[in-house]
């Protein structure tokens, strides 16, 4: 099946420090890091917590829903690397657990989220790799 949006080409590597999160996604569950330490909500691929320093981190499910933050319409096509036709939403969402992730929409859609939008999160298949993106209602 290949995604709306990018070329199969761009999938993310699902082995290595994210391996976590793309294994969560392909059971249709939103996984993040944390220090394993204090608990302080962790970047993707951060290695020292900033609130106590600790080097040691865990992966947990969390609850697939936030606030829209940011959004960017993207109108610059890329042939042979983005396949959609149409402008497409970049979306910085602001997760209930305190992580922040930039994503886009499962589908194309006309309309682009506002700031302060709840934002639930569902997943897209790039080649196969289950990836984060924003819910939009039919």
């Amino acid at each position: 099946m290949t995604d709306w949006l990018v070329d199969d080409s761009l999938a993310p590597n699902a082995d290595g420090a994210l391996e976590p999160l793309y294994e969560a996604a392909s059971r249709g569950e939103l996984a993040m890091q944390f220090c394993a330490a204090c608990s302080t909500p962790l970047e993707l691929e951060q290695v020292r917590c900033d609130a106590c320093g600790s080097i040691h981190t865990a992966w947990r499910v969390i609850e697939p829903h936030g606030t829209v933050h940011s959004v960017t319409t993207v109108h610059r096509l890329e042939p042979g690397l983005i396949v959609a036709t149409v402008a497409y939403h970049v979306i910085d969402v602001e997760l209930i657990s305190g992580h922040r992730l930039l994503m886009t929409t499962s589908r194309p859609t006309d309309r682009s989220p506002a700031i302060g939008d709840r934002a639930d999160i569902t997943f897209r298949r790039i080649a196969g790799v289950a990836v984060p993106a924003l819910e939009v209602s039919p």
